[in-house]
């Protein structure tokens, strides 16, 4: 394909993905083994945040199992651990004994993924380039409609359960 046809093809695609299309098809691979495919949950908000272990807000995942448990089978809640910013432990295995023993998680959870630069996992990178959202620490929160559009994203601050997210949950669930 001639270059300049390329990127004409491109900047004409970029406005599209801004606009809040929906998502491509992401795989996530699970921390217990297998993929999760956002393109099953089709229909139901997903709620994508990228978590780690050690941080000051790990305790954010007492809240994630909450929402996980409040909405199950309405709407999925995934975690991605990431040490994107030095935060989680050295192995997938230890984040899964960690997660399971600390706060008893049975919501979706990947294996430890990027979530910044050049390595990051493609949803992420979708993320960035398609909406100008970049994790900017653990615990930032992405909320996907049921058709896999980004309609909603927050930093690390706002509770799970917390008005905020349920709120624009409940709203997705109406619609």
């Amino acid at each position: 394909m001639d270059r300049r046809l390329f990127l004409a093809a491109f900047a004409a695609a970029l406005p599209m993905a801004r606009a809040g299309h929906a998502t491509q098809a992401f795989r996530f691979p699970s921390i217990d083994g297998g993929d999760y495919d956002l393109a099953a949950w089709r229909g139901r908000p997903v709620l994508v945040v990228n978590t780690a272990s050690l941080c000051a807000y790990t305790p954010q995942y007492a809240g994630l199992q909450a929402l996980h448990e409040a909405y199950a089978g309405r709407a999925v809640v995934l975690a991605v651990p990431s040490d994107d910013f030095s935060q989680e432990l050295s192995t997938d295995a230890e984040v899964a004994e960690f997660c399971d023993l600390q706060f008893g998680l049975t919501l979706p959870l990947t294996t430890i993924q990027h979530v910044r630069g050049p390595a990051a996992h493609p949803f992420y990178r979708w993320l960035a380039t398609g909406h100008g959202f970049v994790p900017r620490w653990n615990f930032n929160k992405v909320l996907l409609d049921g058709a896999g559009r980004v309609v909603e994203t927050w930093g690390s601050g706002p509770d799970p359960m917390g008005r905020q997210i349920t709120r624009a949950i409940e709203a997705h669930l109406a619609a």
